[in-house]
């Protein structure tokens, strides 16, 4: 049986504000605690206005104070826009005062190019570099030591959807978290094989570790979960347009503005992405995929419209696999 995790967007619903996705956030970690996942992580997006979550560092600190037992991290912080030595010392903060409870997911993804000049001043230094610095600092294996000096260190994963990202991973000695959200194809399945026969022992991994990460949207019923999904396809629609609205579109919106016979076409390619349906459903697709993968963990991104909607969605899966409540 794998483990079950969720890492959530902060979605501004339509009628809502940044303050109100947090705090939306903060519930779910929660929920997500009290119904068994294993790990609750955070994204990092900028001038995508219509999510809150931009440094999940900040975000980590306050759903790690808000719960007990769940494991918290960044899905995932993005280190070519950052100093490898402070993520490492912020997150050695984390770790200091959560000790064995914080996850450091990293990704490559510049975003904007504007963001990234304006987060880290258009220093170039390659990716490949940041995660051999970032692994000294956390290790105190170079001349330079990042505080606090803390006796744990936080779980280091790299996030990826192709080969590039899964041999960084096996020769750094990470774990993996391969992003099927972004890239369902069957080649994943090979990218994931050649991570773990690839893979060489680090001072913080012995062994490959791999999460596999999807979209769900759960609900009571397939006809709820339809509906529902509707907007999720809009949303989609939305980020990928030219001037996507500051809030996460509602059903009711989604059903009433349709698509065009393009984005439609659009719509049904984004939709191999996801995984819709009731629980059981659901359960039965996330177990096939697991296996295809030969996943440890099984990441859920329940970012769809409505914190009602999100709520509901993970405690009827946590329901549906049996997962212990606390």
């Amino acid at each position: 049986m794998f483990a079950l995790n969720i890492l959530d967007y902060s979605p501004i619903d339509e009628g809502s504000s940044a303050r109100e996705a947090l705090l939306q956030t903060t519930e779910l970690a929660k929920l997500a605690e009290s119904m068994g996942y294993k790990r609750f992580w955070v994204a990092e997006h900028h001038k995508v206005m219509s999510v809150a979550g931009s440094t999940p560092e900040m975000l980590m600190m306050h759903l790690a104070a808000s719960t007990s037992s769940i494991r918290i991290g960044s899905g995932g912080v993005m280190l070519p826009h950052y100093s490898a030595y402070k993520v490492a010392e912020n997150f050695r903060m984390l770790e200091a005062l959560h000790p064995n409870r914080i996850d450091l997911g990293i990704g490559r993804s510049r975003s904007y190019l504007k963001v990234n000049q304006a987060l880290n001043g258009n220093k170039q230094i390659s990716y490949d570099q940041q995660i051999d610095d970032l692994q000294q600092y956390l290790t105190d294996s170079g001349e330079l030591i990042a505080t606090p000096v803390i006796e744990t260190a936080p779980e280091l994963w790299l996030l990826g959807t192709g080969g590039g990202s899964a041999e960084l991973a096996a020769e750094k000695g990470t774990a993996y978290a391969y992003a099927h959200f972004a890239r369902p194809a069957a080649s994943g399945v090979e990218v994931v094989k050649t991570y773990r026969s690839s893979f060489r022992p680090s001072k913080l991994l012995d062994e490959p570790k791999v999460i596999l990460a999807v979209f769900a949207v759960v609900a009571e019923t397939a006809e709820e979960a339809e509906e529902i999904a509707k907007a999720f396809d809009l949303w989609l629609l939305f980020v990928e347009s030219d001037m996507p609205p500051p809030y996460y579109p509602s059903i009711k919106t989604a059903k009433a503005r349709g698509f065009s016979a393009r984005e439609q076409e659009k719509v049904d390619k984004n939709r191999q992405r996801m995984i819709i349906g009731d629980a059981e459903t659901v359960k039965a697709e996330i177990e096939r995929v697991a296996e295809q993968f030969k996943a440890d963990e099984v990441t859920i991104i329940p970012n769809i419209s409505g914190a009602k909607n999100r709520m509901n969605g993970i405690r009827l899966l946590a329901e549906a696999f049996g997962l212990s409540k606390n």
